[in-house]
């Protein structure tokens, strides 16, 4: 396949026709994957793509190391790639249609996934959805403020003052739980910020913010964050 793509994929550049592996590369990397002006996210974002996550990185995704030789994905929910793919890219990123397989970029980053894949087989990852929002025991503020830096600041930027933060649409924490009375009435503050951390956008809370499960952030380390952040 990766011969048929070539140059069909990405055209032709001033050193000749573009690898078709390389061209989903550059879309992984890239938050023009989606044709939205509003989407900021790569695939990148969430995802590492070693074996093992790089170390101070708390990823809302798996790595998708080897995530082309997977039997299924999402906890089971989805059992083709660009399915699993195409939960991301309309839920996240905003994408207005789903991906077809057909399609040019659909192929290129099945190439990339493949390419970051080498193992015939691999075992499927768990990823489990806190189902009932409950408050968790507050941790240590020091555990907390690493948590953040490694699972939030990425999209948050700093606290208090948002710098660096990948979009304006990302809210300024924990300033932005000073709306929360308005918003939430009578919810306290500690509770919305965990149902967006735990079920994303999938209430129509969490913007697009995608969820985190247990696998990704434990109850501990997000109690911890909640301390970290004054809640």
């Amino acid at each position: 396949m990766a011969a048929l793509l070539v140059g069909v994929l990405a055209g032709c550049r001033e050193d000749g026709p573009q690898d078709a592996a390389d061209y989903g590369e550059a879309l992984f990397q890239s938050s023009t994957l989606s044709s939205s002006e509003y989407n900021s996210f790569s695939c990148a974002t969430c995802h590492a793509t070693t074996a093992q996550a790089p170390a101070g990185r708390i990823d809302s995704g798996h790595t998708l190391y080897n995530v082309a030789a997977r039997p299924d994905w999402w906890g089971g929910s989805e059992t083709r790639l660009l399915d699993a793919v195409n939960v991301c890219y309309v839920n996240f990123m905003r994408g207005v249609t789903k991906l077809g397989p057909d399609e040019p970029r659909s192929r290129a980053l099945y190439e990339y996934l493949s390419r970051i894949s080498p193992d015939a087989q691999a075992p499927a990852l768990p990823f489990t959805v806190v189902k009932d929002i409950q408050d968790v025991p507050r941790g240590d503020a020091t555990r907390g403020e690493a948590v953040y830096r490694a699972a939030c600041q990425n999209c948050h930027g700093a606290t208090h003052t948002g710098e660096g933060r990948l979009t304006t649409f990302a809210s300024v924490l924990p300033e932005v739980t000073r709306t929360y009375d308005e918003a939430f009435p009578g919810i306290p503050h500690a509770q919305v910020v965990i149902e967006k951390v735990r079920h994303g956008p999938f209430f129509g809370v969490g913007g697009t913010m995608p969820l985190y499960g247990k696998e990704a952030l434990s109850d501990a380390d997000l109690g911890a964050l909640l301390t970290y952040l004054g809640l």
